[in-house]
């Protein structure tokens, strides 16, 4: 039976007969999709100063990255290369909105990011990026006070290594 789905992490719906092993809009997994009726997902978190500061710098990251993503996308010299960056750049950018909804600004800053040619110049960066990232998150979530701020940078940990684990591959 076809049901209504939400995502926890960004709140995006999903219609589907079960949920998605991963979230189609920020790649948050399946824990964390339930039927919308009993997701009752807030973005309106109190922050104290250092989930407030992880969580600015949290979206510069995101932006940065999506940046980067959509720069590979269009440049990068290999036709799967240019799919795989497309589809990083638009999950990095929901991770963006994630982050603007948290810390309630109107729109998501623009990002302004360079990139190669040469696609396994890109997986590098790409590497690099979500090494960086997920080092950040995992940190930022054991000094998150609040409990919804945790549980996104754990998420989004979860996330960043499936990336990881995507430019590994193709490194090889």
């Amino acid at each position: 039976m076809i049901k209504l789905w939400r995502c926890f992490i960004c709140g995006d719906p999903y219609i589907g007969d079960e949920p998605p092993a991963n979230c189609p809009f920020c790649g948050a997994h399946k824990k964390y999709i339930l039927e919308a009726k009993k997701a009752k997902v807030s973005f309106d978190v109190k922050l104290n100063a250092k989930d407030k500061a992880n969580a600015e710098h949290a979206l510069e990251v995101e932006v940065s990255n999506a940046a980067f993503y959509f720069c590979a996308a269009k440049t990068t010299d290999d036709e799967e290369g240019k799919l795989l960056f497309k589809a990083l750049g638009k999950v990095e950018a929901e991770h963006a909105s994630i982050w603007k909804k948290i810390l309630k600004l109107d729109a998501v800053p623009q990002g302004n990011e360079s990139c190669h040619t040469r696609n396994k110049e890109n997986l590098e960066d790409s590497h690099a990026r979500e090494t960086k990232a997920i080092g950040f998150y995992s940190k930022a979530a054991k000094e998150a006070e609040n409990a919804r701020i945790k549980q996104i940078f754990t998420a989004l940990v979860e996330v960043e290594t499936d990336h990881l684990e995507l430019s590994e591959q193709r490194l090889g």
